[in-house]
């Protein structure tokens, strides 16, 4: 929480009387004194405050837990407001459904990425790999550049997050790779 900030109060006494006031002597080129100011800077104040209504503690596991209002809806408004700032619709659609972010509950986006959620893990998994599958057009032949493909697009995902990816993110990767090799074992093993 931060309760008062303010800018310029603690800089040295001889950083201060060097930027608040001193004298200006201008010269020509061929050394003659051309002109004489004095010069007064005045310094800016500025302060900042913040006075949060929740507190936040982390449990053993690091984990950030809210006593009160847990900032879900300070995150939720401010994807929001990137959303509509990029002319982008709050509304996503997952398979036969629409899902509207401005009244996504928490609750709600925990059944999304649950196992059996339409972004958990295997049916996201399962996309992707349907996907990649189509793209190659259904040839095993393919089946390294498939993995390559992947494994690119989960690199840039990394590096757009800054090298952390959540769990769901790797358990995600996991799933579509062993569906790829089932994939092409099956396939394979029917060819001979």
């Amino acid at each position: 929480m931060i309760d008062n900030t303010s800018i310029g109060s603690h800089l040295p006494a001889r950083a201060q009387n060097n930027y608040q006031a001193g004298n200006i002597t201008t010269y020509q080129q061929s050394g003659q004194l051309k002109q004489t100011e004095n010069l007064t800077i005045q310094t800016d104040r500025v302060s900042l405050s913040y006075s949060a209504e929740s507190v936040f503690t982390y449990d053993s596991s690091m984990t950030l837990q809210g006593v009160r209002n847990d900032g879900y809806d300070l995150l939720r408004g401010l994807v929001l407001n990137i959303f509509k700032e990029q002319g982008l619709d709050y509304k996503i659609a997952a398979g036969d459904t629409e899902i509207d972010l401005s009244t996504l509950t928490p609750e709600d986006a925990q059944d999304l990425i649950a196992d059996d959620g339409y972004f958990g893990v295997d049916k996201t998994s399962q996309r992707i790999f349907d996907l990649a599958v189509g793209i190659a057009g259904g040839d095993t032949a393919r089946v390294d550049a498939i993995r390559e493909g992947v494994d690119k697009g989960f690199q840039e995902a990394l590096d757009a997050f800054g090298g952390w990816l959540p769990d769901i993110s790797y358990d995600t990767y996991d799933a579509v790779m062993k569906k790829l090799d089932d994939w092409a074992g099956e396939n394979s093993s029917r060819e001979s």
